[in-house]
């Protein structure tokens, strides 16, 4: 005999609803808390990223570039006369003294215009030695003329002096003294012209003398001018030094003031430094400097700095104060250092990649076990080649990453594996 079962539908959906319940609060619960969960760090490897710790004390400021070494003492020696270049005496390298010849030129008009110059100054000095002559004769000629009259002069003052004496003693008529007081005033007005007369001469002479004097020191100045440029024909080095550039061919025709030859003192060399523009701000002339020549550092100091920018860079000529080691040579690839100044206690660290003096960047600092690094924004100041100040972000013993970080701009933090 079959007996009913009681039904139990309105149990079964009491408990399809208290599981439905249950199961959406689990799934709400298990949401919020993935929202609250922080997004998984970016893994990146320890080994590839390079990292320093911040230090309080001394930093040494510096600034560093690339440059050349290149002669203190060059000298272009250029063409004085349109001419033709003969041979070549020596080549680019060789060793040259004041006198060396470095090329042969020639000009066939040139020799025959020096001997002309020649002649018209020796026929101006052969002028001035007969007017020299000429002059004096006229001067002593007048100077007889006046000593003459002078002579004159007196005795016609000695017969009136007589003639006077003999009229107060009654023994002369006083018209014979009359006659002898005009001779006398005749004469005397005569010794007065003739002596106008010779110092008109002897100025007259001078300024001949002169004149004729400012033709022979013509003619010898063109004359000069044409024997130097003879003697330019033969090209001489003028110091002592190398032969670094010889830009003319033989057979060349060259005009005047055509650049013949380069010759430069290997032994007075100076650096010339190209400095970023950002940097070369705080060089100034005096400066202590060094320069790595690959073969041995030497110590300079500034001695000047380029008021243009050239392609991105300021050019800071530094004198050397030490002796050059062996191998040093014009055009020869060095790096060069200058010390700006020495910061006595500052908080520092190294520079990172993208650190500018004077800006605000973004940094990973490293947690105290390692294995993980956060952003923090750190205000940076005066920096050096290799370091840079903190100003604020960071404390001393703080590690931060200064490698490249780029990749990661868009985490504020990584893991490091």
């Amino acid at each position: 005999m079959d007996i009913q079962r009681p039904s139990n539908a309105r149990a079964k959906k009491i408990r399809r609803i208290a599981y439905g319940t249950v199961a959406l609060m689990l799934l709400v619960g298990v949401t919020y808390a993935l929202s609250k969960l922080k997004p998984a760090a970016p893994k990146v490897d320890a080994g590839t990223v390079w990292s320093d710790t911040v230090k309080r004390g001394p930093m040494l400021r510096e600034v560093r570039g690339l440059g050349t070494l290149v002669p203190e003492d060059i000298r272009w020696i250029a063409a004085q006369t349109d001419s033709r270049v003969d041979r070549w005496v020596l080549r680019p390298g060789a060793i040259v003294k004041p006198d060396s010849i470095i090329m042969e030129l020639s000009d066939p008009t040139l020799s025959q215009t020096a001997l002309d110059a020649e002649l018209q100054w020796k026929g101006a000095q052969a002028d001035l030695a007969n007017l020299r002559v000429q002059v004096n004769s006229d001067l002593m000629n007048q100077k007889s003329v006046e000593a003459s009259v002078r002579s004159d002069y007196e005795q016609a003052k000695i017969n009136h002096d007589v003639k006077l004496k003999l009229v107060k003693e009654g023994l002369e008529p006083e018209l014979n003294e009359r006659l002898t007081r005009v001779q006398e005033e005749q004469l005397n007005i005569r010794v007065g012209l003739e002596g106008d007369k010779t110092r008109i001469a002897a100025d007259s002479g001078t300024a001949r003398i002169a004149a004729q004097q400012a033709k022979v020191d013509e003619t010898e100045a063109l004359y000069h001018l044409k024997k130097s440029q003879v003697d330019a024909l033969h090209v001489r080095a003028g110091i002592d030094g190398v032969l670094q550039l010889v830009p003319v061919e033989v057979g060349q025709h060259i005009t005047p003031g055509t650049n013949l030859a380069r010759v430069a003192d290997p032994k007075k060399l100076k650096a010339e430094v190209k400095i970023a523009e950002t940097q070369a701000k705080d060089v100034t002339i005096g400066q202590k400097a060094s320069i790595d020549t690959r073969n041995g550092i030497v110590g300079g100091h500034v001695s000047r700095i380029d008021p243009s920018v050239v392609n991105g860079t300021v050019t800071v000529d530094v004198t050397i104060d030490d002796p050059l080691p062996n191998g040093a040579r014009p055009d020869l690839s060095v790096d060069g250092t200058i010390t700006l100044e020495n910061l006595k206690d500052v908080l520092f660290v190294g520079r990172p990649v993208h650190g500018q003096s004077d800006s605000t960047i973004g940094l990973f600092k490293l947690t105290e076990d390692g294995k993980e690094a956060t952003r923090v924004n750190v205000k940076l100041g005066r920096s050096s080649v290799n370091t840079i100040e903190i100003v604020e972000g960071l404390k001393v013993g703080d590690k931060v990453i200064l490698s490249d970080m780029s990749a990661w701009d868009a985490f504020d933090r990584i893991s490091l594996n």
